[in-house]
């Protein structure tokens, strides 16, 4: 077991006090770390702040060469890496790749965008100026990340904060932080400029409000619920900020009679039961034809059944545990609840029986769900299936946008010009049409109540980047106005 130092200012220091991290697998110590009191959070804002001078003038082919660097030291690091993740989370092993790849994705991608960056000429009617509009870093930022992706979070804030040329300041969550430590130790190997990087953790409350009160972030990053984004914008309105953040979602997923019943059951499952659930994008009401329902709820529980839980090295694990007992209560409150109105329990509901100990929730599916049920309304954040039926189209249309959350939605159908419709009508960040792709190159964002601004993909630098308009009389018109 390894005691984990803060990152501030270029070098690795000790905290005001030690945190003990917990496997929510095992209820053991899995890591200690230093945690950050307000004085220092103050001396990591103080230094990024001093950096930022320097690193937002730093062409952009050397930051792309210390981006480089890092992405480097991460691969020669990745069992050390993954295991941060597999012991703070009791994610599968197998899981853990998705993690560390979106690290050395995001630092590469962003080094590569930023290069190609070029100002834009923009056209003058009457033929008197010249204009360009060039992009220049906002400022510092702070960013809070969730605990559900410890490094795929922290990926899709660095990237783009260090392409722009923009120092940050990062608050992993006190649940996950092994891996943003372990991060931070690599800047500091690799030497990475003083200033440029801070990892800082430690309570939500004292170190979260402490950045976002601070005037010295132009702009703040967040991971996280709805509710802790508005905490958050207050917090952060003793000056004029950016912000942009992922917020909580409450995906439908529209499966029609004539779609691939195969391939809606496959994904609705692999989305629901990896990473237990606790995914903003996870299927979170499937809405299903009454004249498919059947056949569609018996593929669920078919897959379901078969989702293996547990926790070790075994690429075999297809379910970890939920994250503490905070959660587990929640989701076992949600589940008994929606029995209790009417639905109907095919699967799970408890804990596994062969996992008497940790956070485990066996994989569940409730039938005959209706919107008025609390499962319903409220994200879950877990494993389970809720599965509700649709007369018709306009019906599945008003019940899929009866939400204030808007990240995502998913089509299941045969009908392109039905997809097409749904699409356009769906109010939310991203569609997904008989299937699901992620990658660093798409752009994955929110609307109503699931958040602003971009992760991912060329959007995302606009997020770090300001526009500033220079324009220029022509000479032989020195005196047009």
């Amino acid at each position: 077991m390894q005691s984990k130092q803060l990152y501030i200012n270029g070098q690795l220091v000790k905290g005001a006090h030690s945190e003990e991290i917990v496997s929510p697998a095992t209820g053991e110590v899995v890591g200690v770390i230093e945690a950050a009191n307000v004085a220092q959070v103050e001396i990591a804002l103080e230094a990024a702040k001093a950096a930022f001078p320097v690193w937002s003038k730093t062409p952009a082919r050397e930051r792309a060469e210390w981006m480089h660097k890092l992405a480097a030291a991460a691969k020669e690091n990745e069992e050390q890496l993954r295991l941060c993740v597999h012991h703070e989370m009791g994610k599968p092993w197998a899981a853990t790749a998705d993690d560390f790849q979106m690290l050395v994705d995001s630092l590469e991608f962003y080094a590569k965008e930023i290069v190609s960056l070029e100002d834009e000429v923009l056209e003058d009617a009457e033929g008197t100026h010249s204009h360009i509009l060039v992009r220049e870093p906002v400022g510092v930022v702070g960013a809070f990340l969730a605990w559900n992706f410890p490094l795929l979070n922290l990926a899709y804030k660095l990237g783009p904060a260090l392409a722009a040329g923009c120092p940050i300041v990062v608050k992993p969550s006190v649940k996950t932080p092994l891996s943003a430590y372990a991060v931070g130790a690599l800047c500091a190997e690799i030497g990475l400029p003083a200033g440029v990087v801070n990892i800082v953790c430690g309570s939500d409350r004292d170190i979260g409000d402490t950045i976002s009160a601070s005037r010295i972030p132009a702009m703040l990053t967040l991971i996280g619920s709805t509710a802790t984004g508005q905490h958050v914008i207050r917090t952060g309105a003793t000056s004029i900020k950016r912000y942009s953040m992922e917020l909580g979602g409450n995906a439908p997923v529209l499966v029609f009679a004539d779609a691939d019943l195969d391939r809606a059951a496959d994904t609705i499952c692999a989305l629901k039961f990896g990473n237990s659930g606790q995914i903003c994008v996870a299927p979170n009401r499937v809405l299903a034809d009454k004249a498919i329902v059947e056949e569609l709820t018996s593929k669920i529980v078919e897959r379901t059944s078969a989702v293996k839980v547990g926790y070790d090295r075994n690429d075999d694990i297809d379910m970890g545990p939920l994250m503490d007992a905070a959660s587990w209560a929640r989701v076992d409150r949600e589940v008994q609840g929606a029995v209790q109105s009417g639905a109907e329990l095919l699967l799970g509901g408890k804990r596994p029986d062969a996992l008497p100990s940790g956070y485990f929730y066996a994989p569940t599916v409730l039938a005959n769900v209706t919107p008025d049920m609390s499962v319903v309304k409220n994200e879950i954040f877990g494993p389970v299936v809720s599965i509700m039926t649709f007369e018709d189209e306009a019906q599945a249309l008003d019940l899929a946008n009866d939400t204030d959350a808007g990240l995502t939605a998913y089509i299941f159908t045969s009908d392109e010009a039905r997809a097409s419709r749904l699409a356009r009508e769906l109010r939310f960040g991203e569609i997904q049409v008989n299937g699901v792709k992620y990658a660093i190159n798409l752009p994955h964002g929110g609307i109503k109540q699931s958040g602003i601004g971009v992760d991912c993909s060329h959007l995302a630098l606009d997020d770090y980047l300001s526009y500033k308009r220079i324009s220029r009389a022509l000479p032989q018109l020195e005196t047009a106005r």
